[in-house]
């Protein structure tokens, strides 16, 4: 072959093709010489292409093949023909055809892999992602590319029909307090003075409602420096959206929008819309948590009433100080007492509960437990008048403690039941809107108020007379099987509310002005009431590709301790530059 060519790829070979001259490249996926025949699987993003080369018609040409190995690009010229009606792979999009090998040539040879693609699941992490550009190779990996594309296009397509700007804001940002450590680049021209990273565009989306662009969009890049987890990175993607003169329902009409054009895209299926939408307080009290999986039951019962008379001392007193006493009813599931001893232990050594109480019944509705003296002889009959479905053979497990703490030891263990007892339904995707969230939440160890979801969220009207505690938020949370897709709110639009709000959360006059002067000063010259939203790009890729761990749907992720293994970084820099910074390593 004088030079290289590629008329088609691999799997868009089909009928059409049948007796026709064509060229493929790629690589070989594998290669098996049968004696007589040699085959060769060319692989390349869209599938495989079965080769064949007889020896027999070509002998220059199978010694030459006879030196392939897996991995290896080539090129070939060949004629499209029918396999043999034995010979043809149903699991294979082009299994009814090969190519009759007319000439090929070796574009890259390749070394033996680190390891086998076809084994990279059971590899190392380290290890995979030192080759990323080979594990990237594998089918299940360029499926999980070309999802993430789609979607992206989906998303774009339909925010322009709905008259949005895209727009790009500044990587090299300002430092500002927003609830994650940032990640901080040091400017040479400016001595001793630091870029920060940002965190979200949500500063600079503001100030383009300030700008008059009424509609905002970008696929934006954001970094956090926290401690990471399965669905956690240090830099990661968000659907990023902003309107002016909008209510809550309007960015949430939007932000549906934009998911079922996904859905159309990826799964040819439209949602199920408007999607619900459930306050905090209720979705707290039935699941313990404001990301509630609802594909399953498990709900959190209120069993507080039934003990108020109780002789437990333990109970009595998380009573008495204001505590609540929380339930789970497992249907039909009778517990051994091993396995109700696990429980307890799984309960307190991991969810750091105060205790877990079980309670059993007898065919008679008598109940079976270690606190059974301690119960009302027809506990079962006021316990069905809570849970009006229970039946002797459920088994129900206590938390008692302050409200928000027992609540989400029980939210975790619902979970937790959800697993054990293959409950959830992978095939569904449960979707709700979380709305009215508490504006602050108070930290114990520094004694002072965070914002639950930022400090430029609009309060709810009338809060300026309630308790900081009670102040509820124009905030709302999308969430899809237990996982946060993403939040937003109504935005603060007039400098004197936000002066107030930034005193709740300990942020002084002087801070103020030196972090958020820019917004405060917006405030003075106009400012549109405004709210909008942001989407986790790769936790919603996660969730539709039911991928384990977000690492697996960004190209080129970062292991847990922040290092990437491939490329070497972080790395040292030279001493010059350092200099050049002004910065010394101590």
């Amino acid at each position: 072959m004088q030079e290289f060519r590629r008329s088609v790829y691999c799997g868009q070979i089909d009928k059409l093709f049948l007796n026709k001259e064509i060229f493929l490249a790629g690589w070989v996926d594998n290669i098996r010489d049968h004696g007589g025949l040699i085959f060769i699987d060319l692989r390349d993003r869209t599938g495989i292409m079965q080769l064949v080369i007889n020896p027999e018609k070509n002998n220059e040409l199978a010694e030459k093949a006879k030196t392939i190995r897996a991995e290896f690009v080539i090129s070939v010229r060949g004629k499209v023909i029918n396999r043999t009606k034995e010979n043809i792979n149903e699991n294979l999009k082009t299994g009814k055809f090969e190519l009759n090998v007319l000439d090929l040539s070796i574009v890259s040879k390749s070394k033996p892999l680190p390891y086998q693609l076809d084994d990279a699941d059971n590899v190392d992490d380290e290890l995979r992602l030192k080759y990323r550009y080979l594990d990237l190779r594998r089918e299940k990996m360029q499926k999980m590319l070309k999802i993430r594309c789609d979607a992206v296009f989906a998303v774009r397509e339909y925010l322009i029909k709905k008259e949005f700007y895209e727009i790009e804001t500044p990587i090299l940002s300002k430092s500002t307090p927003e609830g994650a450590r940032d990640f901080l680049v040091p400017s040479r021209l400016q001595h001793g003075e630091f870029y920060a990273l940002p965190q979200s565009p949500q500063i600079y989306k503001q100030l383009l409602m300030a700008s008059g662009v009424d509609k905002y969009f970008q696929i934006a890049k954001c970094f956090r420096d926290e401690d990471f987890r399965a669905n956690r990175q240090p830099e990661f993607s968000q659907i990023d959206l902003e309107m002016s003169f909008v209510q809550e329902t309007d960015v949430q009409d939007i932000c549906e929008g934009v998911l079922n054009s996904v859905w159309e895209k990826i799964f040819n299926k439209t949602l199920k819309l408007p999607l619900p939408r459930l306050s905090y307080d209720e979705v707290f009290f039935k699941f313990g948590t404001d990301k509630p999986d609802m594909r399953f039951g498990l709900e959190i019962n209120d069993f507080t009433n039934l003990f108020e008379s109780t002789k437990l001392k333990f109970l009595k007193s998380v009573i008495d100080n204001g505590g609540k006493v929380g339930a789970i009813c497992v249907p039909n599931k009778n517990f051994s007492r091993s396995d109700l001893d696990k429980w307890v232990k799984f309960a307190t050594d991991r969810l750091k509960a105060k205790g877990l109480l079980w309670i059993g019944f007898a065919e008679d509705g008598s109940a079976l437990s270690s606190i059974a003296k301690f119960l009302p002889t027809n506990f079962f009959l006021e316990a069905r008048k809570i849970i009006t479905s229970l039946t002797p053979a459920d088994t129900i497990f206590l938390v008692a403690d302050k409200y928000e703490s027992a609540w989400r030891v029980l939210g975790r263990l619902r979970n937790e039941f959800a697993k054990k007892f293959d409950l959830i339904s992978d095939n569904e995707f449960n979707m709700c809107w979380v709305t009215d969230f508490p504006l602050l939440e108070w930290d114990d160890e520094q004694k002072r108020y965070f914002a639950k979801h930022h400090p430029f969220t609009a309060p709810q009207h009338g809060w300026e007379n309630l308790d900081p505690s009670k102040i509820k938020a124009r905030a709302y949370d999308i969430v899809c099987n237990g996982e946060e897709l993403g939040g937003g709110s109504i935005r603060i639009h007039d400098k004197k509310t936000q002066i107030k709000i930034f005193e709740l959360l300990g942020i002084s006059t002087k801070e103020a002005k030196e972090k958020f002067g820019f917004l405060l000063q917006a405030h003075e010259f106009g400012f549109p009431p405004h709210g909008g939203i942001a989407l986790g790009l790769d936790r919603l890729i996660m969730l539709i590709t039911k991928a384990n761990s977000i690492r697996d749907v960004i190209a080129f992720p970062k292991m847990q301790s922040g290092i990437c293994p491939m490329i070497n970084t972080p790395s040292v820099v030279s001493s010059k530059q350092l200099k050049d910074l002004h910065l010394k390593i101590i």
